[in-house]
This record gives C-alpha cells, sequence and structure tokens, in this order.
C-alpha cells in the first residue's frame, strides 16, 4: 500500500510541512506486498508460509488550530489491489472517523473537518481496511493507524503557585537564595521550542535577581537592612520559545519581606533624666517609667534594665515590661524629705538576645543617669510603733487606765497632734481616749469568760490639718481575776452494786466506784489546782466517803460491804471543791449514788425494782424455765378443749326420754344472723319445704330424686315417708361429705296453736325484761351489754 502524508495548507507552516513530507516519504512510502500465496513446487511437499499484508502504514500527523475554510488534508491510503478501476472500496473506523475523519472510500484520501488540540488530546486511534465494491469481501487484513496532532506555540506559560509571599532575613549575604518559581506550558515539550520556558525579573532590580533557566531568585546586595525598607515586590516573567521574538509569555509577583534580626543596639533618647516622687509614696508603687529605643522588632527588641550604681540602689528597684519594653521604677523604702532630698541612678538597658554575627555592631546596650527630687508633703501624724498591745483586768472600774499610744508630725512643723477612737465596731465603744495624751480607758466592766480580747483602732490627726489621719491597731487583752468558783465537770451517774451474788467473793468496802473531776472557767492561774472534801459541817457518812487523789480529780469510795435496794436504793453525798486562786473559790455539788443490780463480772444489770419472785431469790434463768411451762400447760389446755368442740354428740339425749319435744342442739352455728348453712324451716314443719332447697355452700352435680310436691298433698304426707324421701336424696347427693352423718329432723305437730317453745323465734316476741344490770358485771359482760341495750331500743321503737 502507498501512503501520502498530509499537504501543506498554510503558507506559515511550509516549513513544517516539508519536514513532515521528508519525514513520510522516508518512512511511509510506497511499500508493495504480495498477498497471501503458497507456493507448490514439483517434488516438494506443500509449505505454509505465515500470512503478510498487502498494506501497512504507521502513522499521520495533522496540525492543531487549523483555521482554513477547507478540511485539512491529512494522508492518503493506497492498496496493492487497487488497479484504478474503482473496484476497491476504502473504509475507516475508530475515534473520530465519519466526524472528525472523513476517507474518499475510492481514492482513500483522509481529511480533517474540524480544528483540533493538542491540548485537549495528542492522538487518535482509526482502523482502515480495504473491500471490493462488488462483493463488499476484505481485500487486505484491518489494519490500525494513529492520526497525531502536532503541536503549535498556542499556550503561554502560567505560574500555578502565584503569587508568592517569601521571607528572607535581612543583613543576607548577597547571592541568598529566597525562592524558586516555576512556570508550566501546556504545549508540547518534545516538539521544537514551544515548552521551553526562560525566566527574566521585570520589577524588582537591583535588588533581586532570577536564574533564567531554574527560575531561582536570589538577593543582588549586600547587606539589605530591614530598618531602611521591608517590603519588596518582584515582578518575574516566563517567555516560551526560549526567549526569542514571538514567544508567548506569562508573569507572576513574589511579595518579599525582609525578617528582623538583632543588628541595632538600644539606645536612651536622652544621657540625663530627672524624676519627681512625693516623700508620701508608698513604698511598692510604681513612681516613674524610662525606655531604651530599639529599632529591631520581635524578640531582638526585648530588653533588660539594671541599676548598675548609684546612691538610690537601696531605695529603688527597676523592672521591665515586657509589653512596653519599658523600665518601671519603683519604691523600695519610704521617703523622707527631712532626711534626704535627691538620689542618683544609674540605669543600663540591655538586650536580652544576642546574634554573634553582629557584635562588630555593639554594644549591645546602653547606660542613662536619672536623678530623683523628692518632693515634701503635709504628711498625717506618724506613730511611733505599727501596732500596741495592752492589758486590763477583768472588772475593773469603768475608767481604769489601759495603756497609752504616741503620734507626732514628722514635718519640720511639728504641728500638735489630736487623739480619738475610730467607733466603727461595738468593740471601740467600750474604751475612752484622751484627745491630748493618746491615753485610753475602760468604758464598761469588762468579763474575760465572756471576752478575752478586744480590737480597736485608734487615729491620730494634725490640729492645725485634721484632714491629714493615721491609724493604728490596738489590742487590749483582759487579764483574769479569780472570780468564778470551781464546779463539777459533768452529772455524774454513781452506781454502787448491792449485796454479792453467790460466786461474786469481791468484797464492796473501799472499792472505788467513781473517779470525778472539776472544771473553772477562770484561765489555769486561777483555777488550775482543785480539792475536794465531804463537806465539814454535816456528820460523818458512814455510807460512803472521798479521796482526793492530787491530781485534780477524786475518788469516791464505799463504806459498806453490803447495799440493799428494798432498804435504801438512792444514796447522797454533797462534795465541796475548792480553786487554787487568789482569793481561793469553792462551790459544793450533790452526788447521787443509786444501787443496782448487777451481773456476776460486774456490769449493771438494772437499777429498777424487779418482780417479787426475783426479790425471793430466783435467777432468770428459773423464771424463764417457770414461764415456759405455763405456756405449755396453756397450750395443753387449749388443744383440749378444741378436740372437745369437735366431738359430735347425738341431738336426742336418750330414746326413752319422756320430753320427746324438747331437743337438745350442740351446734354453735353463726348465731341468729347466719342464714347461709340450711333452712330451719324444713326441720320444724315438712309443710312449710315448698320446694326442695339445697345446700348454699356446695354447688349439686346431680338432681335428687323428686324436684317438687303438689301443695295439695303437704298437708296429708306421712312422716315416715318424708324422712325416707330426704334419707334416700341424703345418700344420692354426690355434694354430701364422704362420711355418714346423721340428720335429725324434729317435728312438732301439725300447726300447735300453742306453738313452738324454741328459741330461734325469741327474736320475734316481745318481753319486758330489763337488761341493764348487765352493765354492773364489769368489763367481761360489757359487750353482752351493749348487744342487750340495743336490743331495747329497737323494741321501744
Amino acid at each position: 500500500m502507498r501512503i501520502t502524508s498530509t499537504s501543506c495548507i498554510c503558507p506559515v507552516l511550509v516549513c513544517l510541512c516539508f519536514v513532515q513530507r521528508c519525514y513520510g516519504a522516508a518512512h511511509h512510502g510506497s511499500i508493495k506486498v504480495t498477498r497471501n500465496q503458497t507456493k507448490h513446487i514439483e517434488g516438494e511437499t506443500e509449505v505454509h508460509h505465515r500470512p503478510k499484508r498487502g498494506w501497512v502504514w504507521n502513522q499521520f500527523f495533522v496540525l492543531e488550530e487549523h483555521m482554513g475554510p477547507d478540511p485539512q488534508y491529512v494522508g492518503k491510503l493506497h492498496s496493492n489491489s487497487d488497479k484504478g478501476d474503482g473496484s476497491v472500496k476504502y473504509i475507516l473506523t475508530g475515534e473520530g472517523a465519519g466526524t472528525i475523519f472523513i476517507i474518499d472510500d475510492t481514492t482513500g484520501d483522509i481529511h480533517s473537518t474540524k480544528s483540533l488540540d493538542r491540548e485537549q488530546k495528542t492522538h487518535y486511534v482509526l482502523h482502515a481496511q480495504a473491500i471490493d465494491r462488488r462483493t463488499n469481501k476484505p481485500l487486505e487484513p484491518e489494519s490500525e493507524f494513529i492520526i497525531k496532532v502536532q503541536d503549535i506555540n498556542d499556550n503561554a506559560p502560567k505560574f500555578t503557585d502565584g503569587p508568592y509571599i517569601v521571607t528572607v532575613p535581612e543583613m543576607s549575604e548577597m547571592g541568598t537564595s529566597v525562592l524558586q518559581v516555576t512556570a508550566t506550558d501546556a504545549d508540547d515539550p518534545t516538539y521544537g521550542n514551544s515548552a521551553r520556558v526562560v525566566y527574566s525579573i521585570l520589577q524588582g532590580q537591583p535588588y533581586f535577581s532570577v536564574d533564567p533557566k531554574t527560575g531561582v531568585i536570589r538577593t543582588a546586595l549586600h547587606n539589605m537592612d530591614r530598618e531602611a525598607r521591608e517590603h519588596y515586590s518582584v515582578v518575574i516573567q516566563a517567555k516560551d520559545m526560549a526567549g526569542q521574538v514571538g514567544g508567548l509569555s506569562g508573569s507572576t509577583t513574589v511579595n518579599i519581606t525582609l525578617t528582623d534580626v538583632n543588628d541595632n543596639p538600644p539606645r536612651f533618647p536622652q544621657k540625663h533624666y530627672q524624676l519627681y516622687v512625693p516623700e508620701s509614696a508608698q513604698v511598692g508603687s510604681a513612681v516613674g517609667k524610662i525606655k531604651a529605643n530599639d529599632a529591631d522588632t520581635g524578640s531582638n527588641a526585648d530588653m533588660k534594665y539594671t541599676i548598675i550604681n548609684g546612691d538610690g540602689a537601696g531605695v529603688f528597684s527597676i523592672s521591665t515590661d515586657k509589653e512596653t519594653r519599658e523600665g518601671i521604677l519603683s519604691l523600695k523604702k519610704p521617703l523622707n524629705y527631712e532626711k534626704k532630698k535627691s538620689y542618683t541612678l544609674n540605669i543600663e538597658g540591655a538586650n536580652t538576645h544576642l546574634d554573634f554575627r553582629f557584635s562588630h555592631l555593639g554594644p549591645f546596650k546602653d547606660v542613662t543617669m536619672l536623678k530623683v527630687i523628692v518632693g515634701d508633703v503635709d504628711e498625717p501624724p506618724l506613730f511611733t510603733m505599727p501596732s500596741y498591745v495592752m492589758e486590763v483586768y477583768e472588772n475593773a472600774k469603768i475608767g481604769t487606765p489601759v495603756g497609752t499610744v504616741t503620734a507626732h508630725d514628722p514635718d519640720a512643723a511639728n504641728s500638735l497632734v489630736r487623739y480619738f477612737i475610730d467607733h466603727n465596731t461595738e468593740e471601740d465603744r467600750y474604751f475612752t481616749i484622751d484627745a491630748s495624751t493618746g491615753t485610753i480607758k475602760t468604758a464598761k466592766i469588762f468579763d474575760r469568760e465572756e471576752t478575752p480580747w478586744y480590737n480597736i483602732t485608734v487615729a491620730a490627726s494634725e490640729i492645725d490639718n485634721p484632714e491629714l489621719v493615721s491609724h493604728v491597731p490596738v489590742g487590749v487583752r483582759i487579764l483574769d481575776v479569780n472570780d468564778n468558783p470551781p464546779e463539777l465537770a459533768r452529772d455524774y451517774d454513781v452506781v454502787v452494786c448491792e449485796n454479792s451474788k453467790p460466786g461474786q467473793t469481791k468484797p464492796l468496802e473501799n472499792q472505788v466506784i467513781q473517779t470525778i473531776t472539776a472544771t473553772d472557767k477562770d484561765n489555769s492561774a486561777n483555777g488550775a489546782r482543785f480539792h475536794f472534801s465531804l463537806d465539814e459541817g454535816l456528820s460523818l457518812n458512814p455510807n460512803f466517803t472521798l479521796r482526793n487523789n492530787e491530781d485534780n480529780t477524786a475518788s469516791i469510795l464505799t463504806r459498806r460491804r453490803r447495799y440493799s435496794r428494798t432498804t435504801q436504793d438512792t444514796y447522797y453525798l454533797p462534795v465541796l471543791i475548792s480553786d487554787g486562786g487568789v482569793p481561793p473559790l469553792s462551790s459544793s455539788s450533790t452526788l447521787t449514788i443509786r444501787v443496782c443490780a448487777c451481773e456476776r463480772d460486774g456490769r449493771v444489770r438494772t437499777c429498777h425494782a424487779e418482780a417479787f419472785l426475783s426479790s425471793a431469790g430466783l435467777s432468770t434463768g428459773a423464771l424463764i424455765a417457770i414461764l415456759l411451762c405455763i405456756v405449755i400447760l396453756l397450750a395443753i389446755v387449749v388443744l383440749f378443749i378444741t378436740l372437745r368442740r369437735s366431738k359430735k354428740e347425738p341431738l336426742i339425749i336418750s330414746e326413752e326420754d319422756v320430753r320427746e319435744n324438747v331437743v337438745t342442739y350442740d351446734d354453735e352455728g353463726g348465731g341468729e344472723e347466719d342464714t347461709e348453712a340450711f333452712d330451719i324451716t324444713a326441720l320444724r314443719n315438712p309443710s312449710a319445704a315448698e320446694e326442695l332447697k339445697y345446700r348454699r355452700d356446695v354447688r349439686p352435680e346431680v338432681k335428687p330424686l323428686s324436684r317438687h310436691h303438689p301443695s295439695s298433698s303437704l298437708d296429708s304426707i306421712d312422716v315416715q315417708e318424708f324422712l325416707n324421701q330426704r334419707l334416700a336424696e341424703a345418700d344420692l347427693d354426690p355434694s354430701v361429705p364422704p362420711y355418714d352423718s346423721l340428720q335429725t329432723y324434729a317435728y312438732e305437730g301439725h300447726r300447735s296453736e300453742a306453738g313452738s317453745i324454741s328459741s330461734l323465734d325469741s327474736a320475734t316476741t316481745h318481753s319486758d325484761q330489763d337488761y341493764n344490770y348487765l352493765g354492773d358485771w364489769g368489763p367481761e359482760f360489757k359487750k353482752l351489754a351493749e348487744l342487750y341495750g340495743e336490743i331495747e331500743p329497737e323494741r321501744t321503737t
């Protein structure tokens, strides 16, 4: 197949087209390949060879951004089978076939119908085939080829990361690298110089330079000073076509800031300063500020101030304010104009962060002299002491002197001073002060046990200038006098065990049963030593005695072996307590001693009166045994009564008993109000039962033999037949108990005019009986009296 490359259409690209044609002639010239054949040689066997193509090609080229009015010629396809008679048909398929690329099916010419952009798509892959136009059978196998879009310089370089912001230290060496910028060109870097970029500086000279190939920006001057100029704006240009005329270019801005280094020493604006400080300035307060200027910034301008010499080094101190970098002058000691009127200070300000590369620019410190002038002011009176502590005895008379405070005018005028007490609290009203002498006196009688200490505030002012006032705290301690007698420390519960029990052999005579102590509201000087004794005015106590232990305690001892609660259960022992104060005070207290029953180990069991059996000598175990026996006997009696009541007895005592109409009922039911068990009328008269009534507490499961009797036959029914009928019903009733029971029916005759003597209907009869006497029988008959008491009003009503 023969392949003809693209023809040049644009006159500007004549050179490129010429190169392309030469390239196509060299690589895509006319290639003739025979069809696939199998040769047969006589005398030899048939040999199969690898099939070969009849037409082969590699690639075509087409220029991008074609702006001509006609389609751009790409190339020509030609098959060896094509004799020029139009019998061969060329077919083109693949990317862009039919839309971007079209082919003349007769001649094989390929044209591009659209303007292509290499930056969007660099090449297209297509497939070509030659077929017989008459039979539509392929003459050649389908083959693949590529159409490449040939680049032209249609894209300018771009800085994708700009604009740039960068810093570089001041005073840097010339040629110090600042930043490397990079521009990108979308054109093909493998074809021509369309993507070959060269860098240049448009703005920023002579301070900075740029490498034309690498784009590295560097400093172009020595010792660029931040304090002279801090910010620079540098414009960098990137141009393709290796910087030749006609190339496209792009630019970006690089903002460069010089960072600070410590290359400037601090300097005081003046070598001499003067400061006025009044003598009334408070110790610790700031009295002035001073500052040394430093052209650097940040930590390079940090400074420390010190007082290096001068007569005021011990009176003043200086510190550094880190925010303002000022030296704060403070007062260490109070000033006194009358003693010293001025001070001289030498103050040094030095950088704290040094850069030794610039030490030749130093020294990085400066010194100035400060003269402090002390100003005279009218000061308030000054007390001789910062505080006072005074003492006065309690119970002292009103007007007793407590102490004296003294103040004077520190000024040269030495004005007279007036004293007074600030009555801000209630305690200040308990004292008075002499306005001229400062003597403090009592204004009330004090009790140390109530308040042992008072705090007051005394003020002093000049008579000539009352507005100048000074204050001093005064503490008054109330001294103790022995005015409180001692007393027992608490209410003691003294117990002594009565007669010894068996096994308790320890004698009670001269035994300590209680140790007592005392307290005194006075302090230790007037009440710490106590003496205990019995009242000498009373006769000798035969039961108990007291022993003083000489350690502010006393012991209560017994004087008998035996004590009995039946004889006396409480004893009273008067005790006299005296202190060691001057003069000594004493008080009398009475101890209550109880006689109690104790266990074998001496522990108190009870102090109350016991039962008779206990006093008779029975122990606790014996009492428990007796109570247990009583409980068992009561249980036996209750069980016996319960069993006897559960025993069934016949209602009729004897068959020969002549009292046939007297029926004995030994059934304690629910009373006359209980109508749920059975109907009693069926027992008295068969004719009263108009129909059979079932048990109300059990639900029957089967029907009885006979449900109804005619009312006409009730009067003539035989009693024997009635009883037999009831007996048969009872035998067949499944709801009856599973044991034999006797059902007795007491029939008293047919409607006797005398009536029944049973008490069942007694509630319907009237009686004139008076039951009020039941209320006099005691609480046992209270319920019965209430019942009959309720019946009488109902009958009356």
